[in-house]
């Protein structure tokens, strides 16, 4: 299997991250899935959420995640079933209840790159933390979390404290430029959002992973 380098990762790995195996075959179609950034810290400062999926999980098994997961046929389709699947995920996996759907801002779409093996179409949504809350793991599929600084936590991935995937350090290197949760609502609360699909470039054994607009794309 080819190893790859992450773009915005600190450098080179030499393995897969966990989930990003290379497909050697025909595209898989993206299973719609859905994803919540929670967020702390007011007008003040901005931490978010991640916790650890089980290192025995077969998709994504050690690493620290945003709480998310696949969109239940039941739920529908379009966004409101993103919507339901996002609130239904963050209570499995963390054990904080949203008000209602109204409680989300999106903030992004991500979709696997079609050399992937297991892919999602993942809508992303930022929600703060209600008051009164305190996030809570199962301990099975997720054995672990904590509250980060977007710039905390890529350090601890760069000094393999703990495994980020390539979305999650894209998206804390994005939520790095704002001061404070309601500088990134603002923001949010304004954007278009645009899919966005990474591509993997093969350069000998290593595979590189760019984003639209980068060079070689």
């Amino acid at each position: 299997m080819c190893a790859r380098t992450l773009e915005g990762s600190g450098g080179r790995d030499e393995r897969p991250g966990p989930g990003e195996e290379l497909n050697t075959g025909p595209p898989v179609e993206p299973r719609q899935a859905a994803t919540v950034i929670v967020l702390r810290g007011g007008a003040e400062e901005l931490e978010v959420l991640l916790v650890q999926r089980n290192p025995k999980a077969r998709f994504m098994g050690g690493a620290w995640v945003f709480p998310g997961g696949a969109v239940d046929a039941h739920e529908g389709d379009g966004d409101e079933a993103h919507r339901a699947a996002a609130l239904r995920e963050l209570e499995e996996e963390a054990a904080i209840v949203l008000p209602d759907t109204d409680a989300l801002v999106k903030f992004s779409r991500w979709i696997t790159p079609a050399q992937v093996q297991i892919r999602f179409d993942t809508h992303f949504f930022l929600a703060p933390l209600p008051d009164g809350q305190e996030a809570r793991v199962d301990g099975e599929e997720c054995v672990d979390l904590g509250w980060f600084t977007p710039q905390a936590a890529l350090a601890a991935h760069r000094s393999e404290e703990i495994v980020l995937v390539f979305p999650t350090i894209k998206h804390l290197e994005q939520l790095s430029e704002f001061p404070s949760v309601e500088a990134l609502l603002a923001h949010a609360r304004g954007r278009e959002v645009v899919p966005v699909q990474p591509k993997v470039v093969l350069e000998g054994e290593v595979a590189r992973i760019l984003l639209p607009g980068e060079p070689g794309y």
